[in-house]
């Protein structure tokens, strides 16, 4: 039997996770559009960039953007919640609408095999919360952005404008 993290995976749309409600969700079904994934967490000193990401996510996503949180509790114990807490966090304090997947790990032995991929691709482990991972409609990695980078950075903005205009 072939698992999950035994195939070789050409791009992030060759994926299949849970979205936050347990459906699973294929990211496949974000082919044609610019993504920006990332780690998010409802505890960490980077949780207020969920602001940041809605209005980046509510600007570009008639372009062709798209946002997709997942929530991982690998740093800090900072995403202790279940599933049903962290959407409710998340649509209530920061009115979060970009989609949102089941809780994963990004780090370890337990590391989600998306994870896997998206590390070996950008050169190394996720280092905390809020690492943010640039792909194209094809689903191939364009560029990485560690936690400091805010999402109204000049240079993600940009990178984002960036993919969409080619």
């Amino acid at each position: 039997m072939l698992t999950s993290s035994a195939f070789a995976a050409s791009s992030v749309h060759d994926f299949t996770l849970p979205s936050i409600d347990g459906a699973p969700a294929p990211l496949s079904a974000y082919k044609g559009k610019v993504a920006l994934l990332v780690n998010v967490a409802s505890r960490c000193g980077y949780t207020p960039q969920y602001e940041g990401l809605q209005a980046l996510y509510q600007k570009y996503k008639s372009q062709g953007f798209v946002i997709l949180g997942f929530p991982a509790n690998n740093f800090g114990q900072q995403e202790p919640g279940a599933n049903e807490e962290i959407k409710l966090f998340c649509s209530s304090k920061y009115m979060v609408t970009f989609p949102m997947y089941g809780k994963i790990s990004v780090l370890g032995a337990d590391q989600a095999p998306l994870y896997k991929y998206l590390t070996d691709a950008t050169g190394g482990d996720i280092k905390w919360n809020f690492t943010k991972i640039l792909v194209d409609g094809n689903g191939k990695v364009i560029s990485r952005f560690e936690p400091a980078v805010t999402p109204e950075s000049k240079e993600l903005v940009g990178a984002v404008e960036k993919a969409l205009h080619k």
